[in-house]
């Protein structure tokens, strides 16, 4: 028997795994290859490192849990490809987004380069984040929308109906 289709979970596997690869990105090629910056520029090299390998955990983190619950939705055939490529495209231009405002503008952790003019770099950081997060924004509008409720179930918090143990 098939089992229901979960654009709820399928969306937050792909919210997970946009979210780990926009972070193993940065990581790998602004912090890493790069040296332009590092998770936390306030203090000693020393610190901005050991920031990164918190922030290398974080992504990693996002990443491997996020690529668990696509398995285990691929597993059940309760995948919803369009949401969970809408929610990578959400989580990833989402995740960059917060990193070039919040982050970089309003905490002032880093930025994405120093002893230039910043306005090129935020421009070039923030815009195709931007371009991202509405391209997911536009692709989960039209994906098939969660369920209220399922039939013989409670709604959204009880009953069992369309899971699987």
């Amino acid at each position: 028997m098939k089992a229901a289709a979960d654009p709820r979970r399928s969306l937050l596997a792909g919210a997970l795994v946009g979210v780990g690869v926009a972070a193993f990105l940065d990581e790998t090629v602004f912090h890493q290859l790069l040296q332009w910056h590092h998770f936390y520029d306030g203090s000693t090299t020393a610190v901005g490192i050991v920031s990164d390998g918190w922030f290398h955990a974080f992504g990693f983190t996002a990443l491997v849990v996020g690529m668990f619950l696509f398995a285990d939705c691929q597993r059940r055939a309760a995948l919803v490809r369009r949401r969970w490529g809408a929610g990578l495209l959400v989580g990833l231009g989402g995740f960059q987004l917060y990193d070039g405002l919040v982050q970089h503008k309003l905490m002032r952790l880093h930025q994405v380069r120093y002893d230039v003019e910043l306005l090129p770099y935020d421009l070039a950081w923030n815009a195709p984040a931007l371009l991202a997060l509405l391209a997911g924004v536009l692709l989960l509008r039209r994906s098939p929308a969660p369920a209220r409720a399922r039939e013989g179930g409670a709604g959204r918090r009880g009953g069992t109906a369309g899971r699987t143990r």
